[in-house]
């Protein structure tokens, strides 16, 4: 994929969403930092992000604008780019006193391309501090808010610039807008998932050649796809499964089970007990990460021995973010001679990442064209260190066996009821409290269930699901005659933020 769409990054909580909306839209696009517009080839477009700075502040981000020009291609500045394309023009731009954060009403003047087909109103998201304050000479004005002032500007032709945020669904048409902008592209790259798929699947037997590869699966979306893909190949795999003795019930064996149902035969490391008698009486939640995320490295290796190449799920943002939050690597936050070892396999060459150029739900929709049974591409998410995160406190077996049954309870119902495929993610978890309660004729003191349901589009921010209530009744009632050791059960109706998706 040469040509691209470039994002230009100038910080803004939203450029990764730029980006995916681009995409979207059916073209390829990529996220580049400023310095980097050398980089970007031959875009068919360029688009400059928003960001947290003002164009008035000492050293605030910067573009080679010559160079820009001489592309000769639409650019789109959003926010912070519109204010910085308005200065590099000739205008100004004043320092606002506070911060515009929230909806506003674009009120499109002209019959241009930009805004074509918008509302005479249309609501816009907006995020910024400082205001365009004058106009260069020859520059228009395409749209205003309710003040009069401009949201959106033409200063020439291929340039644009806009005061607002498209790519958030709070700007109601902003894919229209930025439809209406790539519109204006020459040849724009396509970008389609079953073209992209060949095109994987021919670098991946480029880069591994005679090598053989270890690829470490979980029954995850971003492994199992990554092992498919390698599958798929034709190359030289050895698929590696580490059953730390945290995962949910029987998801060892259905993981092995769902594999060998696409001629994919995986080896099962248990080592359960060992990660359980390293957790004995720890009860700090980064502690009881640090230790599942050495042991897992020190197992894994012990296992893959020497390979002669390594596959790791890395996703799109996890490179943006400079991250590797799909890979092996990700599930130790700690300094480990171990990870040292993965770093100076990817300084040799040794590491591949195949699915580094896409976002969660691209991987999904590529491990549909590769074959993968639904229940593997929309399954819901699980964190690396498995129930640990859902035990707060100490875990201990009798913890892990309540949480198991009760999180069957509830993810069965979800999938009996048609709601599964319809949440983000669910699971249940056990509240380390033990509280009164009443069985038969005798008072209980036993733990309680919290249930969690969210949608999101990112993991960033979530929202709880509206669940119905016979649905939870049915599941409260099921887990309280169905699992020993608890008395109570909850529903947990957080947002994120303030309180994450998971418990720790």
């Amino acid at each position: 994929m040469d040509r691209t769409i470039a994002v230009i990054d100038f910080g803004s909580q939203y450029s990764q969403l730029i980006v995916r909306r681009v995409r979207e839209l059916g073209y390829y696009s990529r996220l580049y930092q400023p310095g980097e517009l050398d980089q970007t080839g031959s875009p068919a477009a360029v688009i400059l992000s928003g960001g947290p700075r003002s164009t008035s502040e000492k050293d605030a981000p910067d573009i080679d604008f010559e160079y820009l020009k001489a592309m000769g291609v639409p650019v789109l500045g959003v926010c912070y780019g519109m204010q910085l394309l308005n200065i590099k023009f000739g205008g100004a731009v004043c320092p606002g006193h506070t911060r515009e954060y929230g909806p506003a009403t674009l009120i499109p003047l002209s019959g241009g391309t930009l805004l074509q087909g918008l509302s005479e109103r249309s609501q816009i998201w907006m995020s910024h501090s400082d205001t365009v304050s004058q106009l260069p000479e020859g520059a228009v004005v395409l749209g205003e808010n309710l003040d009069s002032i401009p949201v959106a500007l033409q200063w020439c032709e291929g340039f644009y610039g806009i005061q607002f945020h498209p790519e958030v669904t709070h700007s109601e048409e902003g894919m229209l807008v930025l439809k209406n902008f790539l519109s204006l592209a020459k040849d724009p790259p396509k970008f389609e998932i079953e073209s992209f798929k060949d095109h994987l699947l021919e670098s991946v037997r480029e880069e591994v050649g005679e090598r053989t590869v270890v690829c470490g699966v979980s029954g995850g979306v971003d492994s199992s796809v990554l092992a498919k893909l390698l599958f798929e190949a034709g190359v030289k795999v050895r698929y590696i499964f580490v059953d730390h003795g945290l995962l949910r019930k029987d998801e060892a064996q259905e993981v092995v089970k769902q594999f060998e149902s696409v001629g994919i035969e995986i080896e099962l490391v248990d080592v359960s007990e060992k990660f359980l008698a390293r957790l004995e009486g720890v009860t700090d939640p980064e502690e009881k990460r640090r230790r599942i995320g050495d042991l897992f490295i020190d197992v894994f290796f012990d296992v893959a021995g020497d390979p002669d190449l390594l596959a790791q799920g890395t996703l799109y943002p996890d490179v943006i973010e400079s991250a590797t939050s799909g890979s092996i690597a990700s599930r130790i936050k700690t300094h480990h001679n171990r990870v040292d070892r993965i770093l100076e396999m990817k300084a040799d060459g040794r590491v591949i990442e195949p699915l580094h150029e896409l976002f969660k739900d691209e991987v999904r929709d590529l491990g549909r064209a590769l074959g993968l049974p639904e229940a593997v591409v929309g399954r819901h998410p699980f964190p690396g260190p498995g129930l640990a995160v859902r035990c707060p406190g100490e875990i201990t077996p009798d913890k892990l066996e309540i949480i198991r049954e009760a999180d069957a309870i509830f993810i069965g119902l979800l999938k009996s009821r048609d709601w599964y495929d319809h949440v983000w993610q669910a699971y249940a978890a056990l509240i380390p409290v033990r509280t009164v309660g009443v069985k038969g004729d005798e008072r209980s003191y036993e733990y309680a269930i919290s249930l969690r349901a969210v949608v999101s589009t990112d993991a960033m921010t979530a929202n709880w699901v509206h669940l119905p209530y016979e649905l939870l009744a049915e599941a409260s009632n099921r887990i309280l005659n169905g699992v020993p050791g608890v008395n109570r059960v909850l529903y947990d109706i957080s947002t994120k933020p303030p309180a994450s998706i998971e418990w720790e």
